[in-house]
């Protein structure tokens, strides 16, 4: 939002320099932008008259310019390129030394082929004042020689531009900000506001009200209008704050809009049929809208129209088939109040923005309609002459006004401010609150119409397992507690923040002993990274079609209004993020070497609950070097870098157990699940299935796991001692079982452990064989069994007996028999 001080002070009797309105400004939480001071930036650039003007002596296109530029600059050559340059011309000049804003350049004096140039002749776009032009600003014979331009053209009008929060539609008008400022004690709020003005005649037409996104309609007609250019004050004003002045009647209607913050709509009442304007639903086809553009409606958009047809889009943007144009004598001005969420739903599916549009969608001040009205007559009277009609109106203006009660106490419970309660409630009384009770304790006010933020109630999303009068309670409740923030909050930004007395922070020794989870975090992550995992972040929401994938999707876990297409539902795994990520690097090169591997800590949801999970995927192919071929990753490296995370965070291999029932995604089998006992699943480890990777395009084996974090249980804490160190050395034997092809491998190294649990120190598989050397049906196991005697070296003997408990151990408990 853009305003000049000028501007301003129509609303505000004020004497504070520009700097003391931008700090209060700060203060109050309507944030400066930026500050446009023309003198500043125009400074040098003065009024001169070109004397004598002839052609270059080495350049066709260049002229040699004899200017007055008054004191100093009497009779001074000027080389220009301009067509236009001419004698007796008045123009804008710049003397060596000024800065020209318009190309970012800075005047010397020099020659030009050969000729001096003391200085150069500007049009308006090298100030940055206009567009594009074909030469010089051409001024008028009777501006003075020598005068500054910033003076000449009455620039040295600063412009201030504030940022708006979108609960703050009252600040979208330059009285609203007057209020506000007024109110923070910077000057007085003038009333400003013209009687009515009595129509003549009788009504021409009415309204009509057919769509429940129109609360209330005015509207006048106004005849014998001359719809010329406006007059230079109001031009200056609009180009001041960035609208580009069109005519009379459209910038009157631009104009009030700006100062009020009422939008309003002038249609050329020649080109309406019919005696009744109705705000309708439209009837679905394309609309011609004065931006040129055609949109397409239907039933739901709202529309002023005529017995023709829809001649507006409510709120948004007029017709073509109504716009005033130069030949227009008889106007019919339109001002309302339009439901903010029809507008806005409108907007956005048309994809149409305009001012009229931001400010409906914002909540304008309803009281503020017939006022904006005669305000407009007013103008369009004054300075295009016409006669008035009388105002004609549907609907019914909002008068109910929310109470809303402060207790002062809380202004030092909530907002730590120390303050006469008598102040806080001059404070609000300048906003517009106007105190319906008050005594010593709190005070209850009616809330102005114009402060949506504070004037209407937050619906609630209760549960539905509220009774009727508990859900009407708790609405009550909550709602007044909302609204007495709202006034803390005023009352807080008019006083200043700066008036809260600091409060140190609590001591750290009294800070909470960090959770179990937040220890395993930096642990989890050093190994990941460890082992060749690249750490992403990915958002908590995906695509419904991508969570579908790996489980069924909930309807309360889905967003009813995304701020993506593609991010519409809750993950029930971070390895939707994952694949992507891998899907993406892949396909543009960007893995180490051929191979891609990430993973992820953050949070999953669904059927199982809200879970911290870490996930990771592998894909690609690893590096080439002398004695091995690149190879893709597999399903007993996604164990692998499980089992270490597990192994890191205390739980040893020999603890848990592996299951062939992995989720659908993973594939059926190259996949499995970790366990503790035979209910507590960890995690999943597998290969991607195969229809997945063909969903998200990629080729070759991926490798992926999943640990939900706040399952693995705390290892038990043990007594610290010396390490029980043997000096003897270990002795490892290899042997080769026999085994069916349903004997689940972690059975047979089970079985080898309870051989002789003190004896032996280690057990692992590394080798599987299956060829034609086999009975049907049969594989071979090679197990290497570690031995670490603690007292004595092992004898032949011991070494016998050991391996044929190993062999009766393993055939008693799977079946499997040594191979000889």
């Amino acid at each position: 939002m853009k305003f000049s001080l000028s501007w301003l002070r129509d609303h505000l009797d004020y004497t504070a320099s520009l700097e003391e309105i931008c700090t209060i400004l700060n203060n109050i939480g309507l944030e400066v932008e930026s500050v446009d001071e023309p003198a500043k930036r125009l400074a040098g650039f003065r009024t001169a008259k070109i004397l004598e003007a002839s052609r270059h002596p080495d350049a066709d296109r260049l002229q040699l310019c004899r200017v007055n530029a008054g004191p100093g600059f009497e009779n001074i050559q000027v080389v220009c390129g301009a067509p236009n340059a001419r004698a007796d011309l008045h123009v804008i000049f710049a003397p060596p030394g000024t800065y020209i804003p318009g190309s970012d350049i800075t005047i010397k004096a020099g020659k030009i082929r050969g000729q001096k140039s003391e200085g150069m002749l500007c049009s308006l776009r090298e100030l940055g004042l206009g567009e594009e032009s074909n030469g010089i600003a051409e001024l008028s014979c009777t501006a003075p020689i020598g005068m500054d331009y910033v003076d000449y053209a009455k620039l040295d009008d600063p412009v201030v531009e504030i940022a708006i929060t979108p609960n703050r539609g009252d600040a979208l008008s330059v009285r609203g900000i007057a209020r506000d400022l007024g109110a923070a004690g910077l000057g007085r709020l003038k009333t400003g506001l013209i009687e009515t003005i009595e129509g003549k005649g009788n009504p021409d037409r009415q309204w009509k009200i057919d769509h429940h996104g129109c609360i209330f309609v005015t509207g006048r007609l106004i005849r014998g209008v001359r719809n010329g250019p406006s007059p230079e004050w109001l031009q200056r004003r609009l180009e001041s704050v960035g609208l580009t002045p069109r005519s009379l009647l459209v910038d009157v209607t631009n104009y009030i809009m700006l100062a009020l913050g009422q939008p309003l709509h002038a249609f050329d009442a020649t080109k309406l049929s019919g005696n009744v304007l109705h705000v309708t639903h439209a009837c679905p086809g394309e609309f011609l809208a004065l931006d040129g553009k055609e949109y397409v409606l239907t039933g739901e958009d709202m529309v002023i129209a005529d017995h023709q047809g829809a001649v507006s889009l409510a709120g948004i943007i007029g017709g073509q088939n109504s716009a005033v144009d130069e030949n227009t004598t008889d106007v019919f001005l339109e001002a309302a109040y339009f439901d903010a969420v029809r507008v806005a739903l409108t907007g956005r599916r048309l994809g149409v923005q305009t001012d009229a549009r931001y400010r409906f969608e914002r909540g304008v001040d309803p009281s503020m309609v017939r006022f904006a009205l005669e305000e407009a007559t007013a103008l369009i009277l004054s300075l295009g002459g016409g006669e008035a009609g009388p105002v004609v109106e549907a609907g019914k203006e909002p008068q109910t006004r929310r109470r809303a009660t402060l207790r002062f106490e809380r202004l030092k419970t909530l907002a730590g401010l120390d303050m006469d309660p008598a102040e806080a409630v001059r404070y609000l009384e300048h906003l517009g609150f106007e105190v319906a009770d008050r005594d010593d304790e709190k005070a209850t006010f009616l809330v102005p119409l114009w402060r949506h933020d504070v004037a209407a109630a937050q619906p609630l999303a209760q549960a539905l397992s509220l009774s009727e009068e508990l859900a009407r309670k708790a609405a009550h409740h909550v709602n007044a507690l909302e609204a007495e923030c709202d006034l803390v909050e005023e009352v807080l930004r008019l006083k200043g923040l700066f008036h809260v007395a600091p409060v140190p922070l609590p001591p750290v020794g009294n800070a909470a002993a960090p959770s179990v989870l937040s220890e395993r975090l930096p642990v989890v992550r050093r190994l990941c990274a460890g082992r060749g995992l690249m750490e992403t972040v990915g958002f908590s929401f995906v695509s419904g079609q991508d969570a579908a994938l790996f489980e069924e999707i909930e309807t309360r876990e889905r967003l009813v209004n995304p701020i993506a297409a593609d991010l519409d539902q809750l993950r029930p795994t971070a390895l939707v993020n994952l694949l992507r990520t891998l899907e993406r690097n892949l396909a543009r090169g960007l893995g180490q070497n051929g191979e891609a591997a990430f993973f992820e800590i953050g949070p999953a949801f669904g059927r199982n609950g809200n879970r911290t999970l870490l996930a990771a995927v592998r894909g690609g192919v690893t590096a080439r070097y002398p004695g091995h071929a690149a190879q893709e990753p597999c399903w007993l490296d996604a164990k692998s870098d499980l089992m270490a995370v597990l192994e890191e965070l205390g739980m040893p291999e020999a603890s848990l157990s592996t299951t062939a029932d992995a989720p659908s995604y993973y594939h059926p089998g190259r996949s499995g699940q970790l366990r503790q006992g035979p209910k507590l699943v960890l995690g999943s480890f597998g290969e991607l299935h195969p229809r997945l990777a063909q969903i998200f395009n990629l080729t070759g084996r991926v490798a992926m796991f999943e640990l939900d974090l706040e399952r693995v249980p705390q290892p038990k804490v043990k007594r610290k001692s010396a390490p029980d160190l043997s000096s003897l050395q270990p002795v490892r034997r290899d042997f080769a079982f026999l085994a069916g092809a349903d004997v689940a491998v972690q059975d047979v190294i089970r079985a080898v452990r309870m051989a002789d649990r003190k004896l032996i120190s280690d057990v692992r598989l590394f080798d599987v064989y299956e060829g034609d050397k086999l009975p049907e049906g049969y594989r071979s196991l090679g197990i290497e069994v570690t031995l670490q005697p603690k007292e004595e070296s092992l004898t032949d003997q011991q070494l016998e007996a050991l391996a044929l408990a190993v062999e009766q151990s393993v055939q008693k408990a799977t079946g499997a028999s040594l191979r000889r």
